[in-house]
């Protein structure tokens, strides 16, 4: 039936109505706080982007930020110049209000859209917005972009200024929670990026002096190569070293904006870094031998910037301005000149800086013979592989679905079979171990071409080089929840940091959760995560439900797994902190068994028992019911 087609068709969205009904246009994804671009955060950048285009104009020389991390509550308060008060409502909730248009006013700002903090009113429960301009105030409150009350106060002797409060909206979001670490990480960099700035967080005061010398210096897993460059321009600021590990690794920044993804900048620093060393050195190294290894933090500030997306991860801008020079050219010539006079004035730091790359180069060329055999291998193997069972769509390329690609890594036909028959085709992709993986602890990167698996594993991914073709978004390990299902993660996870770091530096391994049990009665089935989920849903289930517990992947049939890697996907991200040495996790964990590891076994040592049970009998299937704890040594 072919719907009627009037002009009662056409309808006219208010502003909030189309923001709430499409926040991903906006904010990119929503989550639920698990990750560092959950719309929970990108939500608290809108507001904090404003109060650091106000200090970076020199206006203000602090920003306070308070979290309520129970409630979700977050408050933000600058001492800039406070929103005209006649604009106050205009600036909160019309679309493409602001003061960034006029390009004299912010010239090199990061909210120039005039959307994002619009689209925070409208995703909030509670939304007060409140300026403090000479002597005056205002205050408006909104729920849900709805205007609740507005009202004019005194300024009670208040420093000028804005302040915002927020409560992001859970019929929106559903369930939510801040993470500390990932603030705390979002604030540092703003720290780096503002040097003088103070930034006072829930009661204690986040400040840089050096700006990204002290990022790298913070952020490093262990010492330099050699003592880090640390470069400043008028509009760009650059640090760089090597360290002793595999990958490269960048913290680039337009405008005090973290473009996790890289872009233009990006581009343009790698293609010039290493055709400044050729020059300097008169040597045609390989481009790949000079940047192993690079620790690296880049800076610009371009004049309306365009970002490939709301979320402003990773720069499109192709000049510097309007009327500037290109990108490319500007990033060019400043590093040649700079970088050429600087390891020109610093003797010891160009000979550390040409050893590394020719151990680099050694290496290369010692693994040259076997990585010529593995490449042919591999292009044979990708012609039928049989651990791969591909998808459709992958991340390197232009699909709208690119960001939902997973690879799931599998031991055994079993696991792998299950989740072969319950996936979905195109997005996901399935990689069958034939069983646990080599311990790479202590190997050099010639294991990875020698080794017929994990040769075919980095193929699958397409990540030999670098991430920038990376085939899926999310890399999953998917093993049972035993000591053997955690062996092989352990495995897995050393290969994968000791030779492509990046892939975990940039969040895209993990972790698949599967359920431990399932509660059942004739009318309801509960999967439970956990031993405590499990007492909850016999609870909830009343009398005498089935039990069963899951032993392996192999156990749950495809009907039922589809639900586990779908909509309701459990996954636990692998992450490096700021604080993690990769080369002491290597150690302690993978590397000989010393005193002190004994020690941690030992403390942290859980004995399996089983635990009468005081509740009435139930019907049991598979197992006796008994609430067991795992034991992982």
């Amino acid at each position: 039936m072919v719907g009627n087609y009037s002009e009662d068709s056409i309808k006219t969205l208010v502003w909030y109505e189309h923001i709430r009904k499409r926040p991903g246009m906006y904010i990119g994804k929503l989550g639920d706080g698990t990750q560092p671009d959950d719309g929970i955060y990108i939500l608290l950048k809108e507001v904090f982007d404003n109060s650091i285009d106000e200090y970076m104009m020199g206006f203000g020389k602090a920003i306070d930020l308070n979290v309520d991390f129970e409630e979700g509550k977050v408050s933000i308060r600058d001492y800039g110049r406070g929103i005209p008060l006649g604009k106050l409502i205009d600036v909160a909730s019309k679309m493409n209000t602001g003061a960034k248009y006029d390009s004299k006013v912010f010239k090199k700002s990061v909210g120039l859209n005039g959307v994002g903090i619009k689209a925070v009113n409208a995703l909030a429960s509670s939304f007060t917005i409140q300026s403090y301009r000479e002597g005056q105030s205002k205050r408006v409150e909104f729920s849900g972009g709805v205007i609740v009350t507005e009202e004019d106060l005194p300024a009670n002797g208040q420093t000028n200024g804005t302040r915002v409060e927020f409560v992001p909206d859970e019929t929106v979001f559903g369930t939510y929670k801040y993470q500390n670490d990932y603030i705390e990480t979002m604030l540092r960099n703003y720290s780096y990026l503002n040097t003088g700035l103070a930034i006072r967080y829930n009661g204690s005061t986040i400040q840089s002096k050096n700006g990204l010398l002290d990022l790298l210096q913070e952020n490093m897993s262990g010492e330099g190569l050699y003592p880090i460059v640390h470069i400043k321009g008028e509009d760009i600021e650059m640090a760089f070293t090597h360290g002793s590990g595999y990958g490269e690794d960048y913290y680039t920044f337009v405008n005090g904006q973290h473009t996790i993804q890289g872009g233009t900048h990006l581009s343009a620093f790698r293609e010039v870094f290493v055709k400044t060393i050729r020059e300097f050195y008169k040597k045609d190294f390989d481009a790949s031998d000079v940047r192993t290894s690079i620790i690296a933090a880049l800076s610009v500030k371009v004049e309306d910037p365009m970002f490939e997306s709301q979320t402003k991860t990773k720069l499109g801008s192709k000049d510097m301005g309007p009327n500037g020079p290109s990108i490319r050219q500007y990033i060019g010539d400043f590093v040649k000149e700079t970088l050429d006079n600087y390891l020109h004035k610093h003797p010891d730091i160009a000979q550390g800086l040409l050893t590394k790359i020719l151990e680099s180069e050694k290496e290369r060329k010692a693994i040259s013979g076997i990585k010529k055999i593995a490449r042919e291998r591999a292009k044979k193997a990708s012609l039928h592989n049989r651990k791969l069972r591909d998808c459709r769509v992958h991340y390197n390329s232009t699909d709208n679905r690119r960001e939902e690609t997973t690879m799931f890594i599998t031991e055994g036909d079993s696991a792998s079979g299950s989740i072969t028959k319950s996936r979905d085709v195109s997005t996901q992709a399935v990689f069958s171990l034939r069983g646990k993986p080599l311990n790479t602890f202590g190997l050099t990167k010639k294991i990875v071409y020698e080794n017929e698996e994990f040769n075919l594993l980095q193929a699958a991914l397409n990540i030999e080089e670098d991430l920038e073709d990376l085939r899926y978004n999310k890399v999953v390990i998917a093993t049972d929840a035993d000591v053997d299902g955690m062996h092989i993660r352990l495995l897995l996870i050393s290969f994968f940091l000791q030779f492509f770091p990046d892939l975990i530096r940039q969040e895209h391994l993990f972790i698949l959760q599967t359920p431990l049990f399932r509660v059942r009665n004739k009318k309801k089935t509960v999967y439970c995560y956990s031993p405590e989920e499990k007492e909850k849903a016999i609870k909830e289930l009343g009398p005498n439900p089935e039990i069963t517990r899951f032993k392996g992947l192999g156990e749950i049939s495809p009907d039922e797994f589809k639900h586990f890697i779908g909509k309701d996907i459990r996954l636990d991200p692998v992450r490096l902190t700021r604080d993690d040495s990769i080369q002491d996790l290597l150690n302690f964990y993978m590397g000989k068994n010393t005193p002190e590891r004994q020690e941690f076994i030992i403390d942290n040592l859980r004995i399996e028992e089983d635990i009468v049970d005081e509740e009435p009998p139930m019907k049991k299937v598979d197992e006796p019911h008994k609430l067991e704890q795992g034991a992982v040594a």
